[in-house]
């Protein structure tokens, strides 16, 4: 199947010699919903500008749905709706005409039936004859998505989609993406909130420092790169590990009464039993154990961790 967003070695210098993006590479595939992660200033916000035509590259290639950004801008940008992260509306406009007026920059003819379905979608046909400048700040949000869809694009730019949005409404937008996932919508997400694209992402793409250093499904990213941890609850507190428990890569925390011992996700079940053994061999007892897992934003700051100290 042909990537619905295919980069490839896209590089972009500003003036003065700031380089945002280091060859890229980076294939997106048709109705997924692809999370993009890096910390500020890694380059996402130049990645997704590039992708929709706002900005020049400095060298390489971006294909949306097979037509180059480019040579071939107008049939590209058709199927890009962009939600940029600032909420930028006339403020005097009704709803309505806002979503009217987005359609027809694209060329589009009047379809009052699609704006209307966009519309109750995202819970603004109430508010459809309301002045941009009245609405919450939730609803601006909504608006903006609206305005994104209005020209019925197979392709959606989210950029920090939930950026100060209560929990309720930051919900309901995620059940919004989802549907129109399942509408045949590719949706590209950028958030701060990484427990937005654990929830939500079937892939996630880390950026850093301009470059795409990991790209994986989520579930996959997850089993690879997590660790868990086992948390035992001592009886009596400890002075010092036994030297019947070195090597075991045991951390006495709490003055003495927790025991930790962390270990790959994928790791045999048969080690923690050898450990619990070696535990009870050595007269320690415990009243309680605990197992967590790692999150993806564990995972997250562990990769740009790690990045950062290998570029250094």
């Amino acid at each position: 199947m042909q990537p619905i967003i295919s980069v490839q070695q896209l590089e972009k210098t500003y003036e003065g010699g700031s380089q945002a993006l280091k060859k890229v590479d980076l294939d997106i595939e048709p109705g997924e919903i692809f999370a993009l992660l890096g910390p500020n200033g890694a380059g996402k916000t130049t990645l997704i500008s590039i992708i929709c035509g706002l900005v020049t590259p400095t060298s390489g290639r971006v294909l949306a749905d097979g037509h180059d950004i480019i040579s071939d801008f107008r049939a590209a940008r058709s199927k890009i709706g962009l939600v940029p992260q600032e909420l930028a509306t006339n403020a005097f406009e009704h709803v309505i005409t806002t979503v009217r007026f987005s359609r027809g920059l694209f060329g589009k003819p009047p379809n009052e039936a699609h704006i209307e379905k966009v519309l109750r979608d995202l819970s603004l046909w109430d508010k459809r004859h309301t002045r941009t400048m009245e609405l919450s700040g939730g609803m601006k949000r909504r608006l903006m998505i609206a305005k994104a869809l209005s020209h019925e694009p197979r392709i959606l730019f989210l950029d920090e989609p939930t950026a100060g949005v209560d929990v309720e409404l930051r919900r309901e937008m995620w059940d919004m993406v989802r549907q129109l996932r399942e509408k045949g919508v590719t949706i590209i997400l950028t958030t701060h909130y990484i427990e937005e694209a654990e929830e939500m992402a079937d892939r996630i793409g880390v950026i850093n420092q301009g470059r795409i250093i990991l790209v994986d499904r989520k579930d996959a990213l997850m089993k690879k790169l997590g660790r868990k941890e086992l948390r035992l609850s001592l009886h009596e507190p400890l002075a010092a590990l036994p030297e019947a428990l070195n090597g075991t890569d045991l951390e006495l925390v709490d003055e003495g009464y927790q025991l930790i011992y962390r270990f790959d996700a994928q790791s045999d079940h048969d080690d923690i039993s050898n450990l619990l053994h070696r535990l009870s061999t050595a007269g320690i007892q415990y009243r309680d154990l605990q197992t967590r897992e790692s999150s993806l934003e564990d995972i997250f700051v562990d990769l740009v961790h790690g990045e950062q100290e290998g570029s250094a």
